[in-house]
């Protein structure tokens, strides 16, 4: 393929695809802040609902408008390691008089040579499942801790 003179090559433009596994999550309660290390992040997702609308004489179609953006919660998972900070945060919410302090957070998703390219931030997260995986001896597997987290919305923004 002959050279064209004076512009940037295809490859400049190219984006692969990002890694699955390099990320890390910034935790932020109301009087402390840190970040943890899970396995697995899921629930970057949302749906928007869709309403039909008649049209008073329009008999051959519906209109299409949009509902409520419904955000689905965050499902994070790592190696148990015997460490409360999770479930001290669950705690709050299940005693009635617990702080019941909400959660900001930020997935950040990292290049191949752990440079951050883009990050999910998500506000006033409420735990609302943690769990941790059935314990069988016989069985040689790393216990995983699953904690899922309600929230009211993600911000998505690149590095940069």
């Amino acid at each position: 393929m002959p050279a064209s003179s004076g512009s940037s090559s295809p490859s400049a433009a190219r984006q692969d695809p990002l890694p699955t596994f390099c990320f890390k999550v910034e935790l932020e309660f109301a009087n402390r802040r840190g970040e943890a290390f899970f396995r697995s992040v899921g629930g970057l997702k949302y749906e928007a609902e869709i309403v039909d609308v008649r049209e008073g004489g329009v008999n051959d179609r519906s209109r299409k408008l949009m509902g409520v953006t419904k955000w689905a919660n965050l499902v994070l998972k790592r190696g148990f390691t015997g460490s409360s900070e999770l479930l001290d945060w669950r705690a709050e919410w299940l005693n009635p008089g617990g702080t019941r302090d909400r959660l900001k957070g930020t997935i950040i998703q990292l290049s191949g040579d752990l440079k951050e390219v883009c990050r999910w931030t998500f506000e006033r997260g409420i735990p609302v499942k943690w769990e941790v995986a059935d314990l069988d001896a016989s069985k040689s597997e790393v216990a995983i801790e699953t904690l899922e987290i309600a929230h009211e919305g993600l911000t998505f923004s690149r590095a940069g």
